[in-house]
């Protein structure tokens, strides 16, 4: 599954899971979702994440905008679908 097919999965805000491992090298599962724009300033980002390999997502749990690593994604769970799509298979 590429970068370009997960966003098209959890477009228009579907609140998802995503399975992946931390930068410590523990593993995490954030309940997110995208096209938040709450707390949204104005000036965009400086540099495009998608052609860095990072999803921008809302971590509903923190409450907080991060960005996964799509290199270290384990899997997605789409909670309305009930549905987890593993990336790396």
């Amino acid at each position: 599954m590429t970068i370009t097919e997960i966003l098209d999965k959890v477009s228009s805000g579907k609140v998802f899971s995503a399975k992946f491992i931390k930068k410590d090298g523990s593993e995490r599962v954030m309940n997110c979702r995208t096209g938040v724009v709450k707390h949204v300033n104005g000036k965009g980002l400086s540099f495009d994440p998608i052609k860095k390999g990072l999803i921008p997502v809302f971590d509903m749990n923190n409450n907080g905008y991060r960005f996964i690593n799509y290199n270290t994604l384990i899997s997605i769970t789409i909670e309305k679908e009930k549905k987890t799509y593993n990336i790396k298979e």
